[in-house]
């Protein structure tokens, strides 16, 4: 048996994008002898999935650890790359991905969802933001999705991560919003003209891009909260969870 390491993201054509991921990857605490690679769902050449899967495999890897680093696991490309990596017979949702070519046995991860080390970094983002935690409340964006179970996981993951961000902070109230089915405009209003809270917005999203920078910003014009724009990445924390995924699944190869 010889481990390796896959870490799967979505990607981006933003190099900085790229970069913030290529560097909490290469802090990564491994063994000399199990070889680690950072690749990506689409649009950075090279470096895709295949190439990831090829790149160990040549390098003799028997059993793939596979991290994928998605916000959640209620994403739809959480469902296509573990049908296309054979860890599940069908995908849940309809796809054009095709089947990688896989010769060793993967061992697939666990999403973000509602890990308290990520909680711990949502609140070192918004925290400078924070001014009377009592009359506040934390209002954590996430993308969501419109498809029926998937918005269900959505849903779950991120609220449990609010919760714990909330606890974290010591603020008043923890809340979440999705930009899909849409949510984020009608969940200000309510905590801020309802509730007379102060609005700390925090985006869930690995790096800094569209989404945090154009569409979040959109849906909160003209409204009274605050909102710094700034994605988990970059964070020390998350080598660290990714570190300890890699070390639960490693147990329980041990152990099985």
């Amino acid at each position: 048996m010889k481990r390796g390491v896959l870490v799967i993201s979505h990607g981006s054509r933003d190099a900085a994008w790229v970069r913030l991921v290529d560097e909490s990857v290469a802090k990564l605490e491994l063994p000399a002898e199990m070889p680690v690679a950072a690749s990506f769902l689409e649009v950075v050449e090279g470096r895709l999935i295949q190439d990831g899967i090829d790149l160990l495999e040549e390098a003799g890897v028997t059993d793939l650890i596979v991290i994928p680093l998605f916000v959640s696991s209620g994403s739809t490309h959480i469902d296509e790359i573990s049908y296309a990596m054979g860890v599940k017979a069908a995908p849940d949702k309809e796809t054009d991905l095709e089947p990688f070519r896989v010769q060793s046995r993967v061992h697939f991860g666990e999403p973000i969802d509602d890990d308290p080390l990520v909680a711990r970094m949502v609140w070192d983002k918004i925290k400078s933001q924070s001014v009377k935690p009592e009359q506040e409340v934390v209002l954590l964006v996430g993308h969501g999705s419109v498809h029926d179970g998937f918005r269900q996981r959505w849903e779950r993951g991120i609220s449990a991560l609010a919760k714990h961000v909330g606890e974290i902070g010591g603020v008043k109230h923890a809340d979440y919003a999705l930009l899909n089915p849409e949510s984020v405009a009608d969940k200000v209003r309510y905590w801020h003209e309802e509730r007379g809270m102060d609005v700390l917005v925090a985006p869930l999203f690995l790096s800094a891009g569209y989404f945090t920078k154009t569409t979040i910003r959109a849906r909160l014009e003209g409204l009274e909260c605050r909102y710094t724009g700034e994605a988990l990445l970059p964070h020390p924390l998350l080598t660290d969870w990714i570190n300890r995924q890699i070390l639960t699944i490693m147990k329980s190869l041990t152990l099985s």
